[in-house]
């Protein structure tokens, strides 16, 4: 069987509201598959933030564990779980974060020349994956000059621009109106299935839920298949 991208295994976070701990994640276990679109859905305040933050490594957990293609985490320094989301976690968020002042192709450039990559072979990637993403003659023009739809294509190209094997994305549509988001979300499913890329996606939009492979909810801080 093949080993999964991302796995949680009794995973818990809590937080503390005064003196009162606040139980979000209680025993959560979940795996994703390689080529894997999985769909969150939950109600705000159920932890959804939470859970994808605890998967990307930008939180540990209070128990459990959090492997990446099969390598726990919970013991690594901070330098090493940096490192291994800088090249194994891709992340897009409902508001694209694009750097304003740098155009398409150099949004896309840059986690490639964080992680070492030389600028030629940086901007041939970019180009090559704006290209994928149906972004060819925008490459050169700022976010500013780009449609709601192009900026969050241009973030997905910059979320997977270092290959990962994992993709977290928290409302990656829900800043879109319904035709702008099918087509990004067409986009995000046509690098699942071309990359073997596993998807974490979560969303309130329940009709793209229902084209994903699986669909999962926070009840009581557990996952359930829904």
């Amino acid at each position: 069987m093949t080993t999964p991208a991302l796995q949680l295994v009794g995973v818990q976070r809590r937080y503390v509201q005064g003196e009162t701990p606040l139980e979000i994640l209680r025993g959560v276990d979940l795996e994703l598959r390689p080529g894997e679109a999985v769909a969150l859905t939950a109600p705000s305040g159920a932890g959804k933030s939470t859970l994808l933050h605890v998967a990307g490594l930008l939180e540990r957990p209070d128990g459990g564990e959090v492997l990446v293609r099969g390598a726990p985490t919970g013991a690594m320094a901070d330098d090493g779980r940096t490192a291994l989301r800088r090249t194994s976690i891709g992340f897009v968020y409902q508001f694209h974060h694009l750097l304003p002042e740098f155009s398409a192709r150099e949004n896309v450039m840059l986690p490639q020349m964080i992680r070492g990559l030389d600028k030629p072979e940086a901007s041939r990637r970019a180009d090559e994956l704006l290209k994928y993403l149906g972004l060819a003659q925008r490459g050169g023009h700022r976010p500013a000059e780009l449609s709601g739809g192009e900026q969050q294509r241009v973030a997905i190209a910059r979320a997977v621009a270092n290959a990962p094997h994992v993709l977290l994305a928290d409302e990656p549509t829900g800043n879109l109106d319904p035709k702008t988001a099918d087509h990004v979300f067409e986009t995000l499913m046509a690098l699942v299935r071309a990359t073997g890329l596993a998807a974490l996606v979560a969303t309130h939009n329940f009709e793209l839920a229902e084209r994903m492979d699986r669909r999962i909810t926070l009840r009581d801080g557990l996952i359930v298949e829904t």
